[in-house]
Parts: C-alpha cells; sequence; structure tokens
C-alpha cells in the first residue's frame, strides 16, 4: 500500500495518543462510555432513515454503549475496508455483502462471530444463507438482507398479448420465456431488455436454476471451473434472444439496470430482469398512469433457484468491544428491526420471523411473489471461491461480454471461462 505523508503522520499520531483512545475499533470515550462505529451502506432514502433511527434507538436505550453511524459506499467499499484494515482504522461493525468476504476472512481482518451470535439470531436464519458467510470453520458476519433477480413486466403490454402471466407457483420455463418474447416484440417493442453490464453476477446466480454450477470443489479443497451443460442455458437463452430471435434489445447488453428504465416505461421493453430492489425506482419513476407487475424469473431443471449474496453485517477483528458489537448487531437484526431494514431497502429479510410480516405479503409493488422466492435462493456459486474477484474481472467479464455481443461463440466462451479461468484460481489455491 502507497502511504501518502497525511498518512504516515496519521499512524505515528494514533501511535502517540494510544493510551488516549485512538485505536482500529470503537473505544471508551472521556465519559468512560464504549463507542462503537457501524459503517452502514445503505444509500436510499427510506433506507437511510430506517438505519439512523435505528441508531438512535439504541443509543437513547444503552447510554453505556454509543454507537457512531458511518456513511459508507458501495462502490468503494472493499478498497476502503482493505486500506482501513491495514491502517487499523476499521469501523467496529461493518456492512457489505457476502461474495466481498472471503478474501477478508480468511485474511484474518474479521472476527469469528460463532461465539458472539445469540442462539436467537443464529435458529431464525436459514442454513443456507449461514452458508454464504461461513469460511473454513468460522463464521465472519450476519446475513440479513437478500434480494432475487425477477422480471419487472409492463403489464398492459403483457395483457394486451395475451401470454400466460407466470407466477412462483407456475412460472415459465427458459424455453417458454424465449417464446414469450418473441410474442412481445414487434411495432417498436422488444420482448426483453437485458441489462449485462455486469455480466457474470446474473449469469452465474440465474443458471442455477438450470442446473448450473460452474465450480467445482475437489476433495483437496481445491476449485475447478467447469462450464457444463447446465451452465449454457441462460448464456444462450440471452445470445438467441438477441441474434437469432431479435426479441431482446443489443443496446442495453453494455447498460445497467437503471440506464434500461427510461425505454421500460417508454413501451420500448416489455420486460426487464432486474434485482428486486429496483422496484422502488420504478415506482418513483414511472410515469403516471403506467401500469406494471413482478414476475419470477424462469424455471429450470432445478425450480426457481438462484444464487444470492446477502448483505451483510461483520465485526472487525481489531474491535476491541466484540461482545457490545454483537449485542449491536442483535438489537438491529430483531424481527420487527429487520422488517423495517428491509422495507427501507425494498429488499427481503433472511430471518424467518421478520418473513412471516404481513407488510411483507402484499400483492402491492410485488411483495408477495418476491417473498414467495426466498426459499429458493441459495448462496452464489462465487461465494466461498477465492480469487473469484480476478476471474470475474480478468476472464469472465471479458468472455461473456464478447459472446452476448456475437463476437464469439459458446466453444471459445468454454475454453476461456475454463482454460483462462483456471490458471487464475490456481494461483489462489497453491
Amino acid at each position: 500500500m502507497t502511504r501518502t505523508p497525511t498518512r504516515i503522520l496519521t499512524l505515528f499520531a494514533c501511535a502517540v495518543l494510544l493510551l488516549a483512545g485512538c485505536s482500529g475499533g470503537g473505544d471508551g470515550a472521556d465519559d468512560g462510555r464504549i463507542t462503537l462505529r457501524f459503517q452502514s451502506l445503505a444509500w436510499q432514502d427510506e433506507s437511510v432513515k430506517a438505519n439512523r433511527e435505528l441508531v438512535r434507538e439504541w443509543n437513547a436505550g444503552h447510554p453505556d454503549v454509543r454507537v457512531e453511524y458511518v456513511q459508507g459506499s458501495w462502490d468503494s467499499v472493499h478498497d476502503q475496508l482493505l486500506t482501513s484494515f491495514e491502517g487499523g482504522e476499521a469501523p467496529d461493525i461493518i456492512h457489505d455483502a457476502s461474495d466481498d468476504l472471503a478474501d477478508f476472512a480468511y485474511g484474518g481482518y474479521l472476527a469469528d462471530l460463532t461465539e458472539l451470535l445469540p442462539g436467537r439470531l443464529k435458529s431464525d436464519i436459514p442454513e443456507r444463507s449461514w452458508e454464504t458467510v461461513t469460511f473454513g470453520d468460522g463464521i465472519y458476519g450476519v446475513p440479513f438482507l437478500q434480494e432475487p433477480r425477477v422480471l419487472i413486466a409492463n403489464a398492459t403490454l403483457l395483457k394486451e398479448s395475451g401470454v400466460r402471466i407466470p407466477t412462483p407457483e407456475h412460472p415459465w420455463t427458459w424455453p417458454e420465456f424465449r417464446q414469450v418474447t418473441k410474442e412481445l416484440s414487434g411495432d417498436g417493442t422488444y420482448g426483453v431488455a437485458w441489462p449485462l453490464k455486469e455480466p457474470v453476477s446474473a449469469t452465474l446466480n440465474l443458471s442455477l436454476s438450470t442446473g448450473g454450477k460452474l465450480f467445482h470443489r475437489g476433495a483437496d479443497g481445491k476449485v475447478t471451473v467447469r462450464f457444463e451443460t447446465g451452465d449454457q442455458v441462460v448464456p444462450r437463452t440471452v445470445h438467441d434472444q438477441v441474434d437469432t430471435d431479435h426479441s431482446a434489445s443489443p443496446t442495453t447488453l453494455g447498460s445497467g439496470g437503471s440506464d434500461t428504465l427510461p425505454g421500460f416505461f417508454a413501451g420500448k421493453y416489455a420486460m426487464v430482469p432486474l434485482g428486486f430492489s429496483y422496484r422502488q425506482q420504478i415506482e418513483q419513476q414511472a410515469p403516471e398512469g403506467f401500469d406494471w407487475q413482478v414476475l419470477p424469473a424462469p424455471a429450470g431443471a432445478d425450480g426457481l433457484a438462484q444464487g444470492v449474496s446477502p448483505q451483510t453485517l461483520s465485526i472487525a477483528e481489531d474491535s476491541p468491544h466484540k461482545k457490545e458489537a454483537a449485542a449491536f448487531v442483535d438489537f438491529l437484526l430483531q424481527p420487527d428491526n429487520m422488517v423495517r431494514l428491509a422495507l427501507g431497502d425494498w429488499m427481503l429479510p433472511t430471518g424467518e420471523q421478520a418473513l412471516k410480516n404481513p407488510a411483507l405479503h402484499t400483492d402491492e409493488h410485488g411483495w408477495a411473489t418476491g417473498t414467495a422466492l426466498a426459499e429458493h435462493l441459495r448462496p452464489a456459486p462465487a461465494q466461498s471461491v477465492r480469487g473469484y474477484a480476478e476471474w470475474k474481472d480478468k476472464v469472465a467479464t471479458p468472455a461473456l461480454q464478447e459472446y452476448y455481443s456475437g463476437a464469439i461463440g459458446m466453444d471459445e466462451l468454454r475454453h476461456r471461462l475454463e482454460e483462462d479461468g483456471n490458471l487464475v484460481l490456481a494461483r489462489y489455491q497453491r
């Protein structure tokens, strides 16, 4: 890490003032109170409000343990956390995503929560969610919010077309989805717009429904990439919709989810596959009278299964007040509080008690559809793969982008994901 003169002076001052309370974690204030720093990545207004309200409520009821709210950003959280860990300045309680935790956990930066968490929390969150934060023999985060990918559809266009409307009980199959997008295309409208600026996560997570696995761990613990038949269904569907059927817009392949919304509102696309939380933007930005609805993603050989990387709360290994930090996490994730956080982020809570809340089972804004998908969510395929970030950035993203654009075929895609990908992963598994 490059250290600027300011950085060096800061670290020197911290060393000199260590006894006065300068440390990596929250420390005792002059009045004897413990102060914990909670870095939140909440960014939507409702979510920030919910998080700040809960911090205020904790502080009002715990005068001896004060929590300081620190605003972080999803755009820079990995590098920011790495710098803070290395500099001994990490917040006590850390908001992140489970697919970002592996290197921090193996690197010794996060506390093992196995003995710190209350039994209530452990039993309330399903084992499949705990798998996303378990590395080796330790638990390095609490998964608390998750979101399935869904189809956001123009309800008017669907009704006019006469196509069968899918439900979680009777979803479209992938071949049926492809046929429906052809029927919805024409007169200046594409049946679907795939926003695949970052194609890896969407492709891998949706491929769980078709039996895709991609990453295979051997008896020696080492992971290899095998791009098999089940892994190919989703990318082949997208490719054929764009190149063969012309039912998917080629111009959105390099776009982010938000970039597709103006065209969606204008009737240019009948459906857009998006994360569940995008409903908030749609509700806020849709023109008056625009009728939209939430549909489940297509199902394959493994039904509606899809991968997720839940949002997580972790505790820094350097925090001198781990027990107090764990108590705050327990407070934050009480069932009613978890519901408040989920509603603020327009996502689903992982806790089974919270998921029962009636507010999450209404038809309005598609809440009931999303909640019905919760039991089908599984750990994202890349959760515990060391070197995944490099494989994604240097191998998988450019290969998938070229495949979706028609620049390379399926055989070349498989070669690059496997041959080039395994060379990358091997460096992390020696």
